[in-house]
């Protein structure tokens, strides 16, 4: 199914997630089906060898979207370059036997979006740099689609925004790059994302989201690339790292601004949303969910935990694994969560902030320490003190993570696509 989607997108002259959206489209005027692409954050093997498997069991289309901070050239937080994630991509889907269409991207590309640019305070040239060599290496690494977000400026005084002309000039020069590079290498066309990091804020103001589309118009049409044209803009809808309420109305308002120019609204933190059934009937294009599936794993293992301690308790183990305990000590030494703290939490004593924050910081911040030595070992251990008795440990982590996948497929509408597509 991927293969044949591929050849007959290539045929069209269409990259691959344009081809896809294009046919839901089709769909949409045939049976009056609304979809939204489910688009999974790949931060461990587990989240991907379960969005594989999730995808397969719904027959259904599944999109990784990695940042810059996950995949990179010095291997990220996965460990992982390029090259390497479409490899073990590729390779898991042929262990688990997955034909559905795959599309790999990256998320949230652009200066500064990179922890490590950000927490060194790179110069704008010397990130603005380093970001162009990552997106040549997911171009020959075989991508699909590239998300460029110029969005953020360290140099920009506190509380100022970057002006959207500024945004729209970048954007312009990052997806210039991109084109010239895959062109002078002769590599697939690649579909693009534009818009904001919600994190920061971002084009919620109609006036303003319209000027941005408007400016990359034409600013495209200068450059000769009237070809190119962003598939998804990412749009403010009502979700971010702490909030779970998609905003129907407002998404149905950017919706119909982006569909005059060829694009769909892509949502971004729909983590734990509390109504993703209304995704597909607001015309959202798709939705990236990836926080949400560290907790589900984080979670799994605490389960595994639990198993453990029954048997340590009936005498059948010697020693357990303190997963936990281990799990937390890792990611509060890491200082990784600070980046997530809300204005009047200290920096400096983790255990200042309420328990219920703490959690969230901890099981949030597995992310960025799953590959870590330690965490791989006593990983290992806990699956093997589980084995003796006849328990597939990683097998019950990952079935915990698809469950939360499944639950979007079927929302999005998604299940059974394949068939259509």
């Amino acid at each position: 199914m991927n293969k044949e989607l591929r050849e007959r997108a290539a045929a069209a002259g269409k990259p691959l997630m344009d081809f896809i959206l294009q046919r839901i489209h089709d769909l949409e005027l045939q049976t009056g089906v609304k979809r939204t692409i489910f688009a999974a954050c790949p931060n461990s093997l587990q989240v991907i060898r379960a969005a594989l498997k999730s995808a397969k069991r719904c027959e259904a289309p599944v999109k990784f979207a990695a940042t810059l901070n996950q995949v990179d050239l010095d291997g990220g937080y996965t460990g992982l370059n390029q090259r390497e994630f479409v490899q073990t991509i590729r390779e898991h889907a042929r262990i688990l036997n997955v034909t559905s269409p795959v599309i790999v991207a990256i998320d949230h590309g652009g200066p500064w979006l990179k922890d490590l640019h950000a927490r060194e305070k790179w110069p704008y040239a010397d990130t603005l740099e380093a970001v162009k060599r990552s997106f040549e290496a997911a171009i020959a690494a075989g991508y699909d689609l590239i998300h460029v977000d110029p969005t953020i400026d360290i140099t920009l005084p506190t509380g100022k925004t970057i002006a959207i002309d500024l945004v729209a000039d970048r954007t312009l020069e990052l997806i210039e790059h991109c084109e010239m590079f895959r062109r002078s290498k002769h590599h697939q066309p690649i579909a693009y994302e534009v818009g904001t990091e919600e994190v920061h804020g971002g084009l919620a103001d109609l006036s303003v989201f319209s000027r941005f589309l408007e400016l990359l118009k034409a600013g495209l049409q200068l450059r000769g690339l009237s070809s190119v044209w962003p598939c998804f803009v990412v749009g403010k809808v009502g979700t971010d790292l702490h909030t779970t309420t998609f905003d129907s109305q407002t998404a149905r308002n950017l919706t119909r601004i982006a569909s005059a120019y060829g694009s769909v609204i892509k949502g971004h933190y729909s983590d734990n949303v509390s109504n993703p059934e209304d995704y597909p009937l607001a015309g959202m294009g798709a939705a990236n969910i990836g926080p949400e599936f560290t907790e589900m794993e984080y979670e799994g293992l605490i389960g595994l935990e639990r198993i453990q301690e029954d048997l340590f308790r009936e005498g059948k183990l010697a020693k357990p694994v303190r997963m936990k305990e281990l799990l937390w000590k890792t990611v509060i030494a890491s200082g990784r969560w600070r980046k997530w703290l809300r204005n009047g939490e200290s920096g400096e004593d983790f255990y200042a902030i309420s328990p219920d924050r703490q959690s969230w910081l901890v099981k949030t911040g597995c992310r960025y320490i799953w590959e870590d030595p330690e965490i791989v070992a006593a990983r290992t251990r806990l699956c093997k003190n589980l084995a003796l008795y006849g328990v597939d440990g990683e097998f019950l982590v990952e079935s915990h993570i698809e469950s939360a996948m499944d639950k979007y497929f079927y929302r999005f509408n998604l299940a059974g696509l394949n068939r259509l597509l």
